[in-house]
């Protein structure tokens, strides 16, 4: 799990080369500090809470599923439940997101994952013009826009965000 020169992990360097994504290895920042929380990495960026994008991974009866979702709300589990058609959804062991994924929590990016997984993007994303996600490692995040962010990961568009009322 090394971080490439430009602070991305390989893999994910690696991942975005194979998207055709290569511009963007040198748009990843790194930090001294962690961004492992998206309030952490908010701070670090100097961006609003709002402008992270969360990668989580929860388990939809046992299924792994990825839920992107913007960094100032929380994901309502009865809501990815409903979407899904699922049983039950519960947030993923970490074991299990870095045997889906390939990395450890806090540093999952929203793509170029080591498995194939359902994703679903919170629209809240698409509020702003430029979102930072985790770059693989949990000092490094890079930007994207959220229209590309959720056709890159393959995401279909869904409402899942804790209301706030």
């Amino acid at each position: 799990m090394t971080p490439s020169d430009s602070g991305a992990h390989t893999r994910f360097a690696e991942a975005l080369r194979e998207l055709g994504l290569g511009e963007l290895v040198a748009q990843v920042r790194r930090f001294p500090d962690a961004t492992r929380t998206a309030a952490e990495a908010a701070a670090a960026i100097g961006c609003e809470l709002s402008q992270i994008c969360k990668s989580l991974i929860f388990a939809a009866d046992g299924v792994p599923v990825l839920v992107l979702m913007d960094g100032a709300s929380r994901v309502d589990l009865e809501r990815v439940r409903e979407e899904l058609g699922a049983d039950k959804v519960t947030r993923a062991k970490a074991d299990v997101v870095r045997e889906t994924t390939g990395y450890a929590i806090g540093g999952v990016p929203p793509f170029g994952h080591r498995t194939r997984t359902r994703v679903l993007a919170d629209r809240s994303l698409l509020e702003h013009e430029l979102v930072w996600a985790a770059a693989g490692h949990p000092h490094a995040v890079f930007p994207i826009a959220p229209k590309d962010l959720v056709a890159q990961a393959g995401a279909a568009l869904v409402d899942v965000r804790e209301s706030t009322a």
